[in-house]
């Protein structure tokens, strides 16, 4: 089974931009009533032949304190990242010092040292 692949003029492609542009026709409006099959293909025509304004797009309006404030959070993500990733590799060095420290005496330090604190938990609570 092979799909039916269509071509459509520039001219039937201008007409199509400009009912949505003049009569003001949604794009999905436009793609029932002339039998378009592609959700993006109206968008590629629009793009091509007509304004791009009518084209979907995200519009922010913001104050310089919005976008000061929105700076500022970026930043503060980046540092973020940068002090995880030291407490992530500080973390592995650790696991790996209890790991090699456990082989070179023979006992479990994480399980002794656990055990320790519960217990000055459960005395520090009396």
């Amino acid at each position: 089974m092979t799909r039916q692949v269509l071509r459509y003029s520039n001219c039937f492609k201008r007409n199509v931009v400009e009912s949505i542009e003049r009569d003001g026709l949604s794009i999905e409006d436009c793609r029932r009533l002339y039998g378009i099959g592609g959700s993006e293909t109206i968008q590629k025509w629009i793009r091509k032949f007509g304004k791009n304004e009518l084209l979907n797009k995200l519009v922010m309006v913001q104050t310089l304190d919005e976008r000061d404030e929105l700076k500022r959070l970026r930043e503060e993500v980046k540092r973020l990242k940068v002090a995880y990733a030291d407490l992530a590799i500080a973390h592995r060095i650790d696991q790996k010092v209890i790991e090699v420290a456990d082989e070179l005496y023979g006992f479990d330090l994480k399980k002794k040292y656990e055990q320790e604190l519960s217990q000055h938990l459960k005395e520090k609570q009396k």
